[in-house]
């Protein structure tokens, strides 16, 4: 079984039902229930419960980037000057308004962010650092990875 910091345990049932959910989160509650033989009413009080105990924070849809003309995908390693509060607060702010930001995350090591950007080209690029990225106050260092080929991508957590 799985805790969380709420103390709330995850059963053999409920990891079943989010391993469904995680390979098709369109399925309905009757196909749900049948998947992992519950009743469909038992089924949707589980599914209720794990929504309002935060264990799904979330339903949506994936685009495919290149579909949707975003051919260059980036990692881009980001190092503040000092990280001070109204530095850092203001960095993350900036990072939640921009939409090409599809991830941030606070990392430990030579750099203090890490950003998952999408953009259509190499103009964009240049564009997103030298007049998004460049203009934040505080930002010191920039390094940026161009993603050659997705091997594995996944939301999918190995609930077991």
């Amino acid at each position: 079984m799985v805790k969380n910091l709420q103390n709330l345990i995850l059963d053999d049932l409920d990891k079943s039902l989010l391993r469904a959910l995680q390979k098709d989160g369109r399925l309905s509650n009757v196909q749900l229930a049948r998947k992992i033989n519950l009743s469909p009413p038992a089924t949707h009080s589980r599914l209720k419960r794990l929504e309002k105990e935060g264990y799904i924070r979330n339903y949506s849809v994936i685009v495919d980037p290149e579909k949707a003309g975003y051919d260059l995908l980036c990692f881009i390693q980001i190092g503040l000057q000092t990280p001070q509060s109204i530095q850092v607060e203001g960095f993350r702010d900036a990072m939640r308004k921009m939409p090409e930001v599809l991830d941030c995350y606070h990392i430990t090591g030579e750099y203090d962010y890490i950003l998952k950007v999408v953009l259509k080209n190499r103009k964009d690029l240049e564009h997103f650092i030298m007049n998004k990225i460049s203009s934040i106050p505080g930002v010191a260092r920039i390094h940026t990875n161009l993603v050659l080929a997705e091997v594995k991508a996944t939301m999918a957590l190995p609930l077991e």
